[in-house]
């Protein structure tokens, strides 16, 4: 398959040089360093489950330069860039191309699809923990290693099928759902928790899910995301909570939100798309939800970076 990876960070990045290595023509749309590292030196993902090192990988900050439309885009992007991005892979798709909207939250794959049209978007959910280590190097930091992705309409398509079966071949976890937008919500109940916990105390897993009080915040966090989610009409898994809070649990100790890694470093942050998105969908629908629009406060100031 031809596969541009549109966001070559922790999770394109990961998935990305899997899919690679397994001998699909994979180009990385990277920026800065990040690119000029990958065009000399070609791109590396390290890790305790072993490395992978493409010393020769496409790699192009311009993807009107590819020939032709692709089979496959990764879209990997931050969510405050959805609609730029979507603009930019316009070149490379075609009536067949994919295009896997891998972000985080849950209306990524709409806004997306509102740039490029509701037939060609999928949505998707990535379980990776994984960032930048340094220029043409991605460093993932844990054993999560699985990505779900679905038709928007809920349809089980050959396309999606098919790709599924490289995934697998690749060596990483895939599986299609046939409702993509209650599994996005699944995953956002614990996204949105840890990103605004990791980076509102500034802590990382090991410190935060081990506190009996925080953990406790962190319970009634989740059931605000599922209250929100249940108001608009999405169904979440019965025992979500119960498997969010065992995952919370089996993070390595030393992990952050990517979140965190971007306030630390002064850049833009996502909480307008996580616990942003949970107070103003609260408030539309009529559901409390004070933690989260607590969180959406304090770090709202931070949005645009330092």
């Amino acid at each position: 398959m031809r596969i541009v990876v549109m966001g070559a960070g922790g999770v394109g990045g990961y998935f990305g040089a899997h899919l690679a290595r397994a001998g699909h023509e994979v180009v990385f749309v990277a920026r800065g360093a990040h690119l000029e590292a990958i065009r000399r030196n070609g791109f590396r993902l390290e890790g305790a489950r072993g490395d992978i090192v493409l010393p020769s990988v496409g790699a192009t900050d311009n993807l009107a330069t590819l020939d032709s439309p692709v089979d496959v885009v990764l879209f990997a992007v931050k969510l405050y860039d959805t609609e730029a991005a979507g603009v930019a892979i316009r070149p490379v798709v075609g009536p067949r191309t994919m295009v896997i909207n891998l972000q985080n939250g849950v209306d990524g794959p709409d806004r997306l699809a509102t740039v490029i049209g509701t037939e060609a978007v999928l949505g998707g959910a990535a379980y990776v923990s994984a960032l930048i280590a340094e220029p043409g190097v991605v460093r993932y930091t844990s054993e999560m290693s699985k990505v779900v992705f679905g038709e928007l309409d809920g349809t089980v398509s050959d396309r999606a099928l098919a790709f599924r079966d490289s995934c697998r071949s690749a060596g990483f976890e895939a599986e299609v759902s046939s409702d993509i937008r209650a599994a996005l919500w699944d995953k956002f109940v614990l996204l949105a928790t840890n990103a605004g916990l990791t980076t509102l105390l500034r802590k990382p897993a090991g410190e935060v899910y081990t506190d009996p009080e925080i953990m406790a915040l962190a319970q009634e966090l989740m059931k605000e995301v599922v209250a929100v989610a249940a108001a608009a009409g999405i169904r979440t898994s019965a025992d979500i909570i119960e498997r969010s809070i065992a995952l919370s649990k089996s993070f390595p100790p030393g992990m952050y939100a990517s979140m965190y890694h971007d306030l630390a470093r002064g850049r833009r942050i996502e909480v307008a798309s996580l616990s942003g998105l949970v107070a103003r969908r609260g408030a539309e629908l009529g559901v409390p939800v004070p933690h989260h629009t607590s969180i959406w406060c304090a770090l709202k100031p931070y949005v645009d970076g330092d």
